[in-house]
């Protein structure tokens, strides 16, 4: 693969660009995730805006909910775009993750930040 792929992160309101801050903050990495949010936008102005951020090369669209807007739009754009993969329920981790494996596929970078995205989920109980 010539060039790393992109991380998208698409969320309802300001979710996206804080998870990229966090990831930038805890990496020190300032490439590699762009933020999308759906404020204020119809579907297809969200469609819109996952394309202008996802651009012509491949990319990983992560999404903050398997359901809704966010979702319906990333798979919109998915369908014609065979470059690009779609994960629905971000979480941090799966993102520091991601910015250090971007040289896979769509598809395996998809896979692995859902497994990564399991293996840290944890509950705590007394």
């Amino acid at each position: 693969m010539s060039e790393p792929l992109r991380g998208v992160v698409v969320s309802h309101a300001n979710l996206a660009a804080a998870l990229v801050d966090a990831v930038e903050r805890i990496t020190g990495r300032r490439d590699g995730l762009v933020p999308v949010s759906n404020e204020g936008c119809s579907r297809e102005s969200l469609e819109a805006r996952v394309a202008d951020a996802v651009g012509d090369q491949p990319a990983v669209v992560f999404v903050d909910l398997p359901s809704g807007s966010c979702l319906q739009a990333s798979a919109h754009y998915l369908q014609t775009h065979e470059n690009v993969a779609v994960v629905a329920g971000v979480n941090l981790a799966m993102l520091v993750d991601f910015l250090y494996h971007r040289d896979a596929s769509p598809r395996e970078a998809a896979e692995r930040a859902s497994a990564t995205a399991q293996r840290t989920v944890r509950v705590l109980t007394r």
